[in-house]
This record gives structure tokens, sequence and C-alpha cells, in this order.
């Protein structure tokens, strides 16, 4: 038996190689965003790797307001399932209530029945950006980017310990130190200060 008539009677039997089910498909919008107008109408989230002294992998959720640019989440841990992705959301939802949009990519815990039982019960709608454009979710990609130069690649974690007090720290100081040239030169806390008292009063919107 060669592989010719093997494929022969294959043929006659009316035979087909059984075909596997395709990875699944993310429940969401990819329609065309506009831009946020105000404060907690869009969040963007993504995660960053990295590695412990040891090796091991941990990796990082980031999560952005994308008008403020105020820096909603750093957490570590060395794994980020969809339930405990929920669970950080509903944190920083009771802090400041919850955006009418998350902007994400389609990563399993991404998509994971989990999240999608949250997002409907949050009532949040979810945008997808198309794989491979990475500048669709160009706020955070731009946070990650200084994040990793600035804090990842410049130390070396001994442990998960020492790698979450690092990182802790630095939330405060992006939103409350350091001034943003998108924001006309004010830090994002105080940014949006300034844009809940407009909000407050509309006649200082211009």
């Amino acid at each position: 038996m060669n592989h010719k008539k093997l494929f022969r009677l294959y043929r006659e039997e009316g035979l087909s190689v059984r075909k596997h089910g395709g990875r699944k498909r993310a429940m969401g919008t990819r329609s065309p965003m506009m831009l946020p107008d105000g404060p907690n109408q869009r969040w963007s989230l993504d995660f960053v790797s990295d590695a412990l002294n040891n090796g091991r992998r941990f990796r990082v959720l980031t999560v952005v307001d994308d008008y403020t640019r105020e820096r909603l989440a750093l957490v570590a841990d060395t794994s980020l399932p969809g339930e405990r992705l929920g669970r950080e959301l509903d944190r920083i939802g009771e802090q400041r209530g919850f955006p009418m949009m998350i902007v994400r990519d389609n990563r399993t815990e991404m998509t994971s029945n989990a999240i999608e039982a949250w997002q409907e019960k949050r009532s949040v709608l979810w945008h997808y950006i198309a794989p491979g454009n990475p500048q669709q979710n160009g706020f955070i990609e731009s946070f990650n980017r200084r994040f990793r130069d600035e804090c990842l690649n410049e130390h070396l974690f001994r442990n998960l310990a020492h790698a979450r007090s690092v990182i802790k720290g630095l939330r405060p100081d992006h939103n409350a130190v350091r001034p943003h040239t998108s924001l006309g030169g004010m830090t994002p806390e105080v940014f949006a200060q300034h844009t809940d008292k407009a909000y407050s009063n509309p006649q200082t919107l211009t």
C-alpha cells in the first residue's frame, strides 16, 4: 500500500480529512472608533511580559484612560486569566465608574467566556483592534513602550514581590508628576481635574 493507492481509495470512498475548529472568534465590534471627548469614555488595556531573575515569566496588565492619559492599573502576576481581568476592571470601575468602551486585542484571556459575561453584565462596549495593527491601540502601546524602556529594562527583579513594589511606584509618578505635551503641559491628574471642572461649568468649555 503506497500513498498513491491510499489516496485513490480515499477518493473512491468519498472520505476527507477532518478539519479542526478554528480559534474562538472574539465577540465585539471592529467598527471605526471616534476619539473620546471626555474622561472615562474609553479605556485601553493590554499586557506586557517580562521575567524575574530566576527566569520565571510574569505579565503586567496595563489600563489607560484614552482621554486623560491616566494610568488606571498596573497589575503584575504570573497568571492573569479572564476571571482575574474582570476583577481588576471591577476594582477600577468601583473607584471611577465604568467606561462606555474598552479597546483591546484578541488575546485568549480577552475573548474568554468570563470576559464575555463581564462585558454583558457591565454593559460595556468592547472594541477589538484588527489583527497585526497595534497602532489602533496607540495610546496604550505608547505607554507600554515607555514602561518597558524606563522600568522593565532598567530593573532586575528578585521575585514577584520586588517587581510589584517597583511597578507600583510608577503609576503615581506618571499620573501626578510627569507633564504631558499632549495635555498642554499638564499631568494626567491635573488635566482630569480641569476637565471635571469644565464639565461641571459648561461656560468654561471651549
